[in-house]
């Protein structure tokens, strides 16, 4: 019995977040190749997932405490700065947010953000992030390039600055985005960096025994390597006894 409502609980979680992110884009993609091993990288995507992500989108299977030890950070540190509500090391990195009020206010619940590189991919998610204009017909005043009319503000505003798609007269395929000058804190190059990171450790999330697994991977290829000579050696000595 416990078997089955956990399966039908993962069951649920994989056909609501696919139904948020389902929609399909013919957008531009800058291409995004995430670095597990960028300790850094990752750290700072954590920072910026607390404080611009967690307000409303939980990671409802990854813990602080698992966090904090796989990317080298001291539970008093992570603690202090990075957890800012009573949770605590051990506590699940949920979201504070009524889901009946976020459903008033959004339409829907936001999605939990734990598979969401891999539901769509970490190319996707940057891309997505990167892609917010302004758009006075939306309920929030912004769209998005990747998303078309996702029902979602632009929390990195502030940082990005002020976005505009601009086409020219009878373009039928527009993707020219231009921020506003001086409207961001961050120039484009370290805008892109901070949602490299974001992503990467988003992607980190979705599968955080990722590296373990592919490092684990290469001794098993090998084991089976040394084991099939060792194999082939011995049906040859099985074959000389067959023969006599």
């Amino acid at each position: 019995m416990k078997a089955r409502t956990l399966g039908s609980a993962v069951l649920a979680f994989f056909l609501s977040v696919g139904g948020v992110w389902a929609a399909e884009s013919n957008w531009p993609m800058q291409p995004m190749d995430p670095e597990l091993e960028n300790l850094p990288s990752l750290q700072n995507g954590f920072k910026l997932y607390v404080n611009y992500c967690i307000g409303c989108h939980s990671l409802q299977y990854q813990r602080y405490e698992r966090t904090a030890d796989d990317l080298g950070i001291p539970h008093e540190v992570a603690l202090e700065n990075l957890v800012f509500t009573d949770q605590k090391i051990g506590d699940l990195m949920t979201s504070a947010m009524d889901p009946e009020k976020a459903k008033q206010w959004f339409g829907a619940p936001p999605p939990d953000l734990t598979m969401v590189t891999r539901v769509r991919s970490p190319e996707w998610l940057f891309n997505y992030l990167k892609t917010f204009y302004l758009d006075d017909t939306r309920p929030f005043g912004v769209n998005n390039g990747v998303f078309a009319n996702v029902g979602m503000p632009n929390v990195l505003m502030h940082l990005q600055g002020v976005q505009e798609l601009q086409c020219d007269a009878g373009e039928e395929t527009c993707t020219n985005l231009v921020v506003r000058a001086g409207t961001g804190s961050l120039s484009e190059e370290e805008f892109d960096t901070a949602l490299f990171d974001l992503t990467n450790f988003l992607h980190y999330v979705a599968e955080p025994d990722r590296l373990t697994r592919q490092r684990l991977g290469v001794w098993v290829l090998l084991f089976l390597a040394v084991l099939f000579v060792v194999t082939n050696l011995l049906a040859r000595e099985y074959q000389k006894e067959v023969k006599h």
